[in-house]
């Protein structure tokens, strides 16, 4: 496969070659995709949850401004509390895939990492629900070394 310049740094010798045996390695779409639903579900669901939680206080209130209502608790502020993680998390995700991607630098690293992330996140939902402190830490920094995988395929 022909060798491709990076523009403007050919001088440099900054180059990256398209390998025919790592075509189609590429950190799969698809594992972005669902992570992305995976996010939107649970924050839906902690909404739900939350909503379930001040059923005494009814729809008014979860349609209000919830400025005068009470913390949620327990397995409300778990939910809570899983979803803004997922949410900072995608973050992450989101922006080295995108690198990866964009860079055509991808391979069969990134694609494991990508797919490393998403299972630990699918596994750690739940998990945090339960309220199971260590192995929710654990799931997270699985998540995290997806994510780190697929930085260092780049390298």
């Amino acid at each position: 496969m022909p060798t491709k310049g990076l523009p403007g740094r050919e001088e440099q010798g900054y180059y990256w070659r398209v390998q025919p045996e790592l075509e189609g390695t590429m950190p799969d779409p698809t594992l972005l995709m669902w992570s992305a639903v995976l996010t939107f579900v649970m924050v839906l669901a902690a909404g739900l949850i939350k909503y379930r939680a001040w059923t005494p206080q009814g729809l008014n209130t979860m349609m209000g401004n919830r400025e005068h209502v009470d913390e949620p608790t327990g397995l409300a502020r778990r939910a809570d509390r899983a979803a803004a993680n997922m949410i900072e998390n995608m973050v992450l995700f989101t922006a080295v895939f995108a690198a990866v991607h964009f860079s055509g630098q991808g391979d069969a690293q990134a694609n494991w990492g990508a797919t490393l992330f998403f299972w630990a996140r699918l596994i750690y939902w739940p998990v945090y629900l339960a309220g199971i402190p260590y192995l929710r830490t654990g799931l997270w920094a699985v998540a995290i070394v997806g994510i780190g995988m697929m930085a260092l395929s780049m390298i």
